[in-house]
């Protein structure tokens, strides 16, 4: 199978059939696309029939002298307040087309598509779903944060936010004012901040994430139900 350009380490594809569900999976920097096994083995589990691929970011971790052997989707080296809005929007072109090409790979709409980051892949999956209309359906942001506090609500995204209540690399205060504020702009949203669990791609926080993704209904599937409804019982009465 021909794979996109951004290189592919770890895939599970169903045992028989067409993938139903594309899960790209995304690590965090300084690591590979090997950190995240854990998620895709339970997402295997729970959706067999679904694409679970998990792929390395583009560039070599720049924080170790001669990159080490670990990848990042944008530079931290001097890092700051004022530029890091500003590396993570200069990323999100070549990321948002690695995501379209993944679902084109596998001929599914956008709809079918679900992003789930660690630490700085949760970065980049909540600030392309943000940038770009109709790119994906999902969001488990493992552990991450917005590169700017967010102005609108996706258009018919669901986001899940898992955090760490002992996290001391992306606080989760942060996610916690991000939740509230796209509450407000009518977002679909989950935020849950498990204790005693730190900046790691923890198994409770993988098991809060499959419970979510089972039971959380999204508003447009309200929506589509209630129109159905209301038409059925405008038909009712001819």
């Amino acid at each position: 199978m021909n794979t996109p350009a951004r290189s592919q380490a770890l895939a599970l594809l169903p045992d028989k059939g067409l993938p139903e569900l594309l899960f790209l999976l995304l690590h965090g920097a300084g690591a590979d696309a090997s950190q995240m096994r854990p998620l895709a083995q339970a997402l295997r589990a729970q959706y067999p029939q679904a694409a679970v691929v998990s792929i390395n970011a583009p560039d070599a971790y720049d924080q170790i002298p001669g990159g080490g052997a670990g990848h990042q989707w944008y530079s931290l080296k001097d890092a700051n307040d004022d530029n890091h809005a500003q590396r993570v929007a200069a990323a999100l072109p070549g990321f948002i087309a690695t995501v379209r090409a993944w679902g084109q790979q596998f001929d599914l709409p956008w709809e079918r598509v679900a992003l789930a980051g660690f630490s700085q892949g949760a970065v980049m999956a909540l600030e392309a779903v943000q940038a770009e209309v109709a790119l994906a359906g999902r969001v488990l942001a493992f552990s991450g944060a917005y590169a700017n506090m967010p102005g609108h609500a996706p258009l018919n995204v669901s986001l899940h936010l898992l955090h760490g209540l002992q996290d001391g690399t992306l606080p989760y205060q942060d996610q916690v004012d991000a939740a509230k504020r796209l509450v407000r702009l009518g977002a679909d949203i989950t935020a849950d901040i498990l204790p005693d669990i730190g900046h790691e791609l923890h198994p409770e926080l993988i098991e809060k994430a499959m419970g979510q993704l089972r039971t959380f209904v999204p508003a447009r599937v309200w929506r589509e139900a209630m129109q159905a409804a209301k038409e059925q019982g405008l038909q009712g009465k001819d």
